[in-house]
């Protein structure tokens, strides 16, 4: 494949390090040979689609496309991390309004500033990684911020009682749930170079790339991450949190629901 197309042949051939997995689920009985065999089918089927779609949207050079596709994805990744954050009131609008606000923003620099052209070629992949990193870090925030609010109602409702606000009683709370979220990238970002070579870095020399060009590549995509990541975390834990008390400033009577 070196310089050139994967052909099916070799695709089939990297299913062996799947057998191998499959058969340490089994060797091991954890019983994930179900969800392995599957998880290769559907990435199949859905990365070709994806494939096909993509392609098409190359040769129209059709900017309105790419924000379809754009959008899709955000719908996707909206329905994703609602389902991760259920314990959070009203966490679909929530998700949707951060998670298209931090790509909006995002991209919308990158091309202001002239990072990046505004083509197809450049637009949907960025925005890709950008709306994925963005759906994780609002899944995690939500979910950790569901448990922070469950697990600390005691101390929550004896704070407002002696008269503070919803928003200073639950600052301390956003803050731990913001670090589950942003932690892992700045920990990514940290170490990138030292512990991980990133994908697009990897995927550029691969291509043939000179290797400081698919530095600065990677670069970019990273510094773009963590600021895309912050938006969509900030955004949706603080409009989050107001979900859980009532315009008295009193705490909702919630329950959590179950697993």
């Amino acid at each position: 494949m070196i310089g050139g197309a994967v052909t099916l042949t070799e695709l089939g051939v990297i299913l062996i390090l799947v057998a191998v997995a499959i058969a340490l689920s089994r060797y091991r009985s954890v019983d994930l040979e179900r969800d392995l065999m599957l998880a290769v089918v559907r990435s199949f089927v859905q990365l070709s689609a994806l494939g096909y779609v993509i392609q098409a949207i190359f040769d129209s050079e059709s900017i309105w496309l790419v924000c379809l596709l754009l959008a899709a994805m955000v719908a996707f990744g909206t329905f994703t991390a609602g389902r991760r954050a259920a314990s959070v009131p009203g966490q679909y609008p929530i998700i949707l309004f951060a998670l298209s606000l931090a790509a909006a923003l995002t991209l919308g620099l990158i091309v202001v500033l002239g990072v990046f052209p505004p083509t197809p070629r450049y637009l949907i992949p960025v925005g890709g990684i950008v709306i994925g990193n963005s759906m994780t870090a609002i899944a995690v925030s939500l979910d950790r911020l569901g448990d922070e609010v469950h697990r600390a109602t005691g101390e929550l409702e004896a704070t407002l009682a002696l008269g503070a606000t919803w928003r200073q009683a639950s600052t301390g709370l956003v803050a731990r749930s913001l670090r589950s979220a942003m932690i892992p990238l700045i920990d990514q970002t940290k170490t990138t170079g030292l512990v991980t070579l990133p994908g697009a870095m990897v995927g550029m020399l691969v291509a043939g790339a000179e290797p400081l060009e698919a530095v600065r590549l990677q670069l970019i995509l990273l510094w773009s991450l963590l600021g895309s990541v912050a938006m969509a975390a900030v955004i949706a834990t603080s409009l989050g949190s107001r979900g859980f008390f009532t315009p008295a400033h009193q705490l909702r009577d919630l329950e959590r629901p179950a697993e």
